[in-house]
């Protein structure tokens, strides 16, 4: 399964360590301006060596349209896309070739296919959410004609986290610092705590919490495809990402129904509620209310210092990985959050002009 979506669509290929990455999007719609500028920025955001506290690899990521666009535009045909991969140094994955990363994907991808490409993890690793990038970027601009505006920021970093209530924060600070979290004193916090883990040679994990606002109701399907099951399947699919909620999610189970139901109201002639523990989606389907939700995200597998593993010969041995690794993966993938949350709802946004005249 290389291919994402129902209607606006999206099929990846590349490693690592290849000679691109790239995909094509079906199902874009026609007409949208296509700003090149905009879709590099996204990926700008997401390439390696844009900080210390980043791995050092140092990728141009120059996104190249191969199909699709005319005079600006999207065409309402495929549009086929690559970014070559340039800065790759496959010789510090040598020791690696034969043994098995812990909690790494080296070991079901070994004994899924019966091979595996060791360099910088090939299909496995999170190099591939480039073509997210790209497609979330086009889907950010057919959103924007809608309205609908996506935001993702890091919320936590270790025991280091901010309140989960997303409105007390200005999200346009999010970019102002290098862990992207729209908290200053906290992101300093995070940073700190990032240094000393990458001069431990070990890494760590954290939250990354999404906001959708400006999102119609009526995004979702009631049965097999509910709003917020599309949006946890698409931030599962993310490398490392281990856990999902929206709304209250988890610490809902300490409220009563009538503190945790969203009243209606009716506000200018529209209905709104007075609340939103709802996070947005109810049946699984959006309400109009802003959609918000969390993301987890495990340490980083590959550590630089020595781990007990086994070998494909099944011998019991240590490793000390070699290359470029993130110490904390949650400011680059933050970008990645976002273009996975724009892919859903603009997938469902077309979904719904199907499902009545």
């Amino acid at each position: 399964m290389n291919t994402f979506g129902h209607i606006f669509r999206l099929t990846t290929f590349g490693e690592s360590h290849g000679e691109a990455i790239g995909g094509v999007v079906d199902g874009m719609p026609a007409g949208i301006p296509i700003d090149v500028d905009f879709i590099q920025q996204e990926l700008n955001r997401r390439r390696p060596g844009q900080s210390d506290i980043t791995t050092s690899r140092k990728e141009p990521d120059q996104v190249e349209l191969l199909s699709g666009v005319f005079e600006g535009k999207s065409t309402g045909c495929p549009i086929g896309f690559m970014v070559r991969n340039q800065n790759q140094h496959s010789s510090d994955y040598d020791n690696m070739k034969d043994v098995f990363r812990p909690s790494h994907a080296d070991f079901t991808y070994y004994y899924k296919y019966g091979t595996r490409d060791h360099r910088g993890g090939g299909r496995s690793s999170a190099r591939i959410t480039i073509s997210r990038c790209v497609a979330g970027a086009l889907a950010k601009m057919a959103l924007k004609q809608l309205g609908i505006d996506i935001q993702a920021y890091t919320s936590q970093v270790g025991n280091i986290a901010l309140d989960r209530d997303y409105r007390k924060y200005d999200l346009n600070q999010t970019e102002k610092n290098i862990v992207r979290c729209p908290d200053a004193e906290k992101a300093k916090e995070m940073i700190e705590l990032i240094e000393t883990v990458k001069t431990d040679g070990d890494t760590i994990g954290g939250v990354i919490t999404g906001v959708i606002k400006g999102c119609p109701a009526g995004l979702g399907m009631p049965e097999f495809a509910k709003l917020h099951a599309e949006l946890g399947a698409a931030m599962l699919s993310i490398n490392a990402v281990k856990g999902f909620e929206y709304g209250e999610g988890f610490s809902g189970i300490n409220m009563r129904g009538s503190e945790q139901n969203d009243e209606f109201r009716i506000t200018d002639g529209i209905v709104t509620t007075a609340t939103n523990h709802s996070g947005g989606i109810q049946g699984g389907i959006s309400n109009g209310q802003d959609i918000y939700f969390r993301v987890a995200f495990k340490p980083v597998a590959t550590l630089l210092r020595e781990q007990n593993t086994v070998d494909i010969h099944g011998k019991e041995v240590t490793l000390t990985a070699k290359g470029r690794h993130d110490p904390c993966v949650l400011p680059r993938a933050v970008p990645v959050v976002e273009a996975m949350a724009a892919c859903v709802i603009l997938d469902h946004y077309l979904l719904s002009k199907s499902t009545k005249l």
